[in-house]
């Protein structure tokens, strides 16, 4: 049997497919050189910004809002979550919209993000984070903690605290599950997130706040001056995404292949896409065989 040839840049679970799909995978979710390009740093760096002041302004403007009793907890809870769902449609393929420090970590440890870039990631979800509440701070003023993740009244930090785990733990591992083919039903992803997010404060948010995001109650904490609880929002959300990675592991394998790459990274190989995927369909129509694959393999990864 001849060699199979891996797409450079490849991961590991690509080893497992045909010939003929592996080079469409590589073709249309691009090479690791394109997600690691630091002249396109930039651009990522905005699309987390842009996106965790995005959130956090919904997040905490809700809840000061619904201290002062203009809206209802409902409302208050549901908003993040529809906010997320719209920044994964509309930018998540810029920069993989993580919002979220324990979401780059976990990303990190599935081998589906570069190291090297997790601390820009966390530095500026916080810089976006304390931009927003700034903005509510100029237009609200210093009322209801500038809307801070805090336990709920006749709730302990413990309890907060393993609240925060374990709804981490589900949102992350709701995060890697839909990554795993997130550029190819990115609709799909971005309702299972956004939804999830509404899900969980719709019935958690008296006990913890429902926060997830250390980058979410860090804004509120800094910019009110109330750090009374933050470590129950740091701890929570960054063991509750270990044990996501944990369950991944468990469920799905070692990540790093390149579909969880893309969606991780985020694609960034500017104008090539709409090539690449015309490429993809004179490929499947069998009017071009990619270098390296002979019309024997790719019959054969059809069979």
């Amino acid at each position: 049997m001849p060699d199979e040839v891996v797409p450079p840049g490849a991961g590991p679970g690509i080893g497992l497919l045909g010939p003929r799909t592996r080079h469409l995978l590589a073709l249309e979710f691009g090479d690791r050189k394109d997600f690691d390009d630091p002249r396109l740093e930039w651009r990522r760096l905005f699309s987390e910004l842009l996106g965790t002041f995005m959130l956090v302004l919904v997040a905490a403007g809700g809840g000061i809002l619904h201290g002062k009793g203009q809206i209802s907890l409902s409302a208050a809870v549901v908003a993040p979550g529809l906010m997320v769902l719209g920044i994964i449609l509309f930018m998540g393929a810029i920069s993989g919209a993580h919002l979220n420090p324990g979401v780059s970590l976990a990303f990190a440890l599935r081998g589906d993000f570069p190291w090297k870039r997790v601390p820009g990631y966390i530095i500026i979800q916080l810089v976006g984070a304390t931009l927003a509440c700034l903005f509510l701070y100029a237009v609200f003023g210093n009322v209801q903690h500038l809307g801070a993740t805090l336990p709920g009244p006749g709730y302990a930090n413990w309890q907060a605290l393993l609240m925060e785990i374990v709804l981490t733990a589900v949102l992350v591992s709701v995060i890697l599950g839909t990554a795993s083919a997130a550029q190819n039903v990115g609709a799909i992803a971005a309702l299972g997130v956004g939804g999830y997010i509404a899900l969980a404060g719709l019935w958690s948010a008296p006990v913890s706040g429902t926060s997830m995001n250390p980058a979410r109650s860090f804004g509120p904490a800094l910019v009110s001056g109330d750090f009374s609880s933050y470590w129950v929002y740091v701890v929570g959300p960054i063991a509750g995404a270990l044990i996501a990675v944990g369950c991944a592991v468990v469920l799905r394998g070692k990540g790093g292949d390149a579909i969880s790459y893309a969606a991780g990274s985020g694609v960034l190989d500017e104008g090539s896409r709409a090539a690449k995927q015309r490429l993809s369909e004179e490929i499947d129509r069998g009017e071009i065989v990619p270098p390296g694959i002979t019309d024997t393999d790719t019959r054969r990864s059809d069979s």
